[in-house]
């Protein structure tokens, strides 16, 4: 899958349809994002440990079961590319949710100008990252904050073929209401779908007005084989 394939990939998302299931339901799906042929590509860097800066092993912060690696600059070029051409359909979506939640932040329209706001900030590390699950691994129920700048969105990618490389692993997401019961979404993904979700909070409409919820995600227990996703977060980290 070449570069302008991607770019042309992301230019067929219905941006209507992505406001509506995100305003809905805190995610919204992304079918076929991204090819087979890119998933591995992109997979098969797992080993490379000169391409990351750093490799987090779940169990070790409580964080659940598994491990995880970060990029490191300059990002592979498919990385790069969703970051950077996704990010301003996201924008839009992103603002309106800051001022329905009275938050003043409001976001630059190229995520080029929004990394540097980061990193003036302090906020200098790359915050892409390629997960691995193997038979019993799991992530618990977490938000991606680094620092004090945070876009509210961010997105995955499911990098290997479900019922043949691996079983379980759904991703999960929670939205905890106040005064009532969570609420839970399972999102399931093909290879090459990517998933858009809330990072912290998101908007949601009451009898009163507008008021927050918190939304949390993580990925069920992997009964058998290897899962690899992608991550992509548009905030860097301090």
């Amino acid at each position: 899958m070449t570069i302008a394939q991607i770019e042309s990939r992301i230019d067929e998302i219905d941006a209507d349809a992505l406001k509506n299931d995100l305003g809905s339901f805190g995610c919204a799906l992304v079918p076929s994002l991204l090819s087979k042929e890119a998933c591995a590509e992109i997979a098969a860097l797992y080993p490379e440990d000169e391409k990351f800066r750093s490799r987090i092993h779940m169990a070790r912060h409580g964080f659940g079961k598994g491990e995880y690696k970060y990029f490191d600059y300059p990002l592979p070029a498919v990385v790069a590319t969703v970051r950077e051409k996704i990010y301003p359909l996201l924008v839009p979506i992103a603002n309106d949710w800051n001022e329905r939640m009275g938050i003043d932040t409001r976001f630059p329209e190229v995520h080029r100008a929004y990394l540097e706001q980061c990193h003036n900030a302090g906020q200098l590390r790359p915050t892409p990252l390629l997960l691995q699950y193997v038979e019993g691994d799991f992530n618990c129920l977490h938000q991606d904050v680094y620092g004090d700048l945070l876009f509210p969105l961010q997105m995955a990618v499911l990098l290997s073929q479900p019922g043949k490389d691996f079983a379980g692993g759904e991703f999960v997401l929670t939205e905890q209401r106040p005064r009532m019961q969570s609420r839970a979404e399972v999102m399931p993904l093909r290879q090459g779908d990517a998933v858009i979700f809330a990072v912290r909070n998101r908007p949601v409409k009451g009898t009163k007005g507008t008021y927050r919820v918190n939304m949390r995600h993580g990925v069920s227990r992997l009964r058998s084989g290897m899962r690899h996703t992608l991550g992509i977060i548009f905030h860097d980290a301090n």
